[in-house]
């Protein structure tokens, strides 16, 4: 820093100092933990103990900013030093085991990490083993500091990230950018959305225009009132054209897409609502100023213009004014009710009730004026055909939920036979209602199956507003009451049964000489039945179980293996603690296409997934990974495979790179299965590199560069190189600390030069922006699941 901006930090801490300080001066230990926002007392007591250079038990400005002098401005040895000093509990002058075992605890609980005892032991040995290089049974300063070598990334910026108060302010001056909307990359990136909303503004001004040059004889206001008017014709039909689903759907596998924005239909119906809202306030106030001029110089008052049919305004008994007001209500409420703070709030059942208001709307539209049913009548059939579809494909056949499982941050994983004739694309989702849950109300989820899963049907559904919270309860509270004991007996008779036909299929080999399961499938379906199956006890999940291999278990084997098991899921009964196959009538209207259809026409192609987000892509990297199997090459002569070419007319796909973006450990074990499996199908390196990189991130997880995450981060990597497996999620990939990085993450792709990059998101709509923002910049395709 300079002399002038070490002058503006130093005045910068003095004020913040003071802020947390109060009257004495002096921070005590309670006002250093409140200001640390640190969760493990642990460290705050380390650090507090260091920063009182006196011992008298609190903090004085002078030894706060000594402390900050070497913190911020010191080098990396002086930062070491005070690193072993917080790892140094008893001031030895070297760490034992057991000091740093007491230190990567309170890191694993400062991150929000559920690690065993056990596993805690492995990272404190393979930490202590690796720096401890004398074999002296300590850890000397030189050796930590030679071990942290070993991690560059670390050494970067050695701070207490987790104080806002220890950091300096931003003092470099952002230069001055252009705004996001008037780049190249922009226009270039939007090119097909813009220039739709450019033809779309010009049909408003025309529309409008040749009305008021129509009733140019009524006077400003009467031409104003007709010029919205008829903007209102187009646009109260246009919206609904926007939501004609199987329309778009149908039109996604046509040459269309690449000329209409068919994948922005959500935001441009959006757009299109808030329009009609702008309309209808200006037609409305337009009439009433007119209707104000006509009551000077009629026998009618203001309000009977307004409020009754007196007048005979209109062309259905003079109701224009009244169905107009009734209309402005309706209108208003609609997208009030329609905003992002109503859905997002747990409240979606407000939208979606108030939403379906429309069919009144267009019903008082058609009385209220005159032309509006010439505009109406086209798309109004292909709507209603539409429905008549819908409601004949949801009602036909007998749809169950077959299994359900409870997963961990209240997320319900169904599992619903599929009928034969529902095909679906990787990332579609359907409308889904559960008379037992709401008997009216349909809500839109992801698949999270593939295709290729032909027997049944996945969706995952998080608890975030009142319908999906009352599904969650419903399937808890059925999963504690005591199931009937002749229930439960056939329950577990047709069990054995299954597992028996099932063992002899893990020792018989198919036609082409191979296994039809691997070994550990075959051991840990043997344990499963050697479990005894007693009433009272609860057995574990079988090893092809809904959350596991392609498909849960009976339909777990290919079509050509699947054998003739008992029907297992015709039963009701309780399979593990969160685990239960039952027989619940539902309907399902879809399926409904989405942005990812556009994935196996890239050519690199980046999925992004924030928590539940991953429901999508679930779906679609089980379908690549089908098709990447299909593909591989087995050596005749020893057991090595490879995919050469997987680039064909069906997927161009030369590089996919996933990464999963989640707030705690706990979320990980929504997929985590998936995942090992489709690492499993990777299990050999290819000659341009792994077809399928996947990237797990950990946001409650302190980053790597923290002082109180550098010895539990340093752990993890060195038993994660000697177990080939991540201690937080069992996979190979390593889970990395924090958030994405991503201008470094985008710029890898680019370097990768596989191919034009397009980028498919699903999560939060503010990480989206951030996200879409990088995507211009290096010039990737950025598509946004959203329904």
């Amino acid at each position: 820093m300079s002399l002038d901006e070490d002058a503006r930090w130093l005045e910068w801490v003095t004020k913040q100092f003071e802020t947390i300080a109060g009257d004495d001066k002096e921070i005590d230990i309670d006002e250093f933990k409140t200001a640390l926002k640190v969760k493990e007392s642990f460290f705050a007591e380390r650090f507090f103990a260091l920063f009182d250079s006196d011992g008298s038990s609190s903090i004085s400005l002078d030894e706060l900013l000594e402390a900050l002098e070497l913190l911020i401005h010191g080098s990396e040895t002086d930062k070491l030093k005070f690193l072993f000093q917080v790892y140094d509990v008893d001031g030895s002058g070297s760490i034992d085991p057991d000091e740093l075992r007491t230190v990567l605890k309170s890191c694993l609980r400062e991150s929000a990490i559920s690690l065993p005892e056990e596993k805690l032991d492995d990272l404190t040995l393979a930490l202590f083993e690796s720096a401890d290089k004398d074999n002296s049974g300590s850890i000397t300063f030189e050796e930590l500091k030679a071990e942290l070598e070993n991690f560059p990334e670390v050494m970067e910026n050695l701070t207490i990230s987790a104080a806002n108060w220890l950091k300096p302010p931003e003092l470099d001056q952002k230069k001055r950018q252009a705004p996001r909307y008037l780049t190249r990359a922009y226009w270039h990136n939007n090119s097909r959305k813009l220039l739709f909303l450019c033809l779309y503004a010009c049909l408003n001004v025309l529309l409008f225009i040749g009305a008021m040059l129509q009733n140019r004889h009524g006077g400003v206001s009467f031409m104003v009132a007709k010029g919205c008017g008829q903007c209102l014709n187009f646009n109260c039909t246009f919206v609904m054209v926007l939501m004609l689903r199987r329309c778009l759907t149908w039109l996604r596998a046509t040459w269309v897409v690449r000329v209409l924005p068919l994948d922005q239909n959500i935001l441009l119906h959006q757009i299109v609502g808030y329009a009609i809202l702008i309309y209808t306030v200006v037609h409305t106030t337009a009439h009433v100023l007119n209707f104000m001029r006509m009551a000077e110089s009629s026998e009618y008052h203001l309000w009977e213009y307004l409020l009754t049919t007196r007048p005979g305004i209109g062309w259905v008994k003079g109701t224009a004014s009244v169905t107009g007001v009734v209309l402005q209500v309706l209108i208003s409420l609609m997208v009030l009710c329609s905003s992002t703070f109503v859905r997002r709030s747990g409240h979606f059942e407000v939208f979606y009730w108030s939403h379906l208001s429309y069919v009144l709307v267009w019903a008082l539209l058609v009385v209220h004026c005159a032309n509006f049913w010439k505009w109406f009548v086209a798309p109004g059939l292909v709507f209603l055909l539409e429905k008549i579809v819908g409601i004949a494909v949801s009602r036909m056949g007998g749809l169950y939920i077959v299994e359900v499982n409870l997963l961990p941050s209240k997320v319900t994983h169904l599992v619903i036979k599929r009928p034969q004739f529902f095909h679906f694309k990787p990332g579609d989702y359907v409308y889904i209602n559960i008379p037992v849950i709401a008997k009216y109300e349909w809500h839109p989820f992801t698949i999270s199956s593939a295709p290729e899963q032909s027997e049944s049907l996945w969706l995952h559904i998080r608890s975030m507003g009142q319908w999906t919270n009352r599904l969650y309860e419903y399937f808890r509270e059925s999963d504690s009451e005591m199931v009937s004991p002749k229930r439960l007996a056939t329950s577990l008779r047709n069990r054995r049964q299954l597992l028996t036909a099932q063992e002899e299929l893990f020792s018989s080999t198919n036609s082409n000489g191979a296994v039809a399961y691997n070994e550990d499938d075959a051991i840990e379906l043997k344990m499963y039945r050697q479990n005894g199956f007693e009433a009272d006890e609860a057995p574990p999940s079988p090893p092809s179980g809904s959350q596991g291999l392609a498909e849960p278990l009976p339909d777990g084997l290919e079509p050509a293996e699947r054998g003739e098991a008992p029907p297992l899921r015709e039963v009701s009964a309780k399979f593990g603690e969160n685990h239960r196959f039952c027989n619940i009538k539902c309907y399902v209207d879809g399926p409904y296409g989405t942005p990812t259809r556009q994935i196996f026409a890239s050519e690199h192609a980046v999925l992004i997934g924030a928590g539940i987000g991953i429901t999508p892509f679930a779906s679609i990297l089980q379908s690549i990974m089908y098709r990447y199997r299909m593909r591989k090459q087995n050596c005749p002569n020893c057991n090595y495979s490879w995919c050469e070419n997987i680039k064909d007319s069906e997927m161009k796909l030369r590089k996919v790179d996933f990464i999963w973006i989640n707030r705690d450990q706990k979320s990980f074990e929504w997929f985590v299965s998936l995942l090992t499996k489709l690492e499993m199908d990777q299990a050999d390196e290819e000659p341009e590199g792994r077809f399928l990189e996947m990237h797990m991130y950990m946001t409650s997880a302190l980053s790597k560069n923290d002082m109180k995450a550098i010895g539990l981060q340093m752990a993890l990597d060195l038993l994660a190189k000697k177990e080939k497996r991540d201690s937080i999620t069992g996979l190979r990939t390593r889970t990395q600390p924090g958030r994405p990085e991503w201008g470094k993450v985008f710029q890898k792709v680019s370097e990768e030069n596989k191919g034009k990059v397009h980028v498919f998101y699903c999560g939060a709509p503010a990480l989206a922006k951030v996200i879409k923002a990088q995507c211009e910049h290096f010039s990737f395709n950025f598509y946004k699941e959203n329904f």
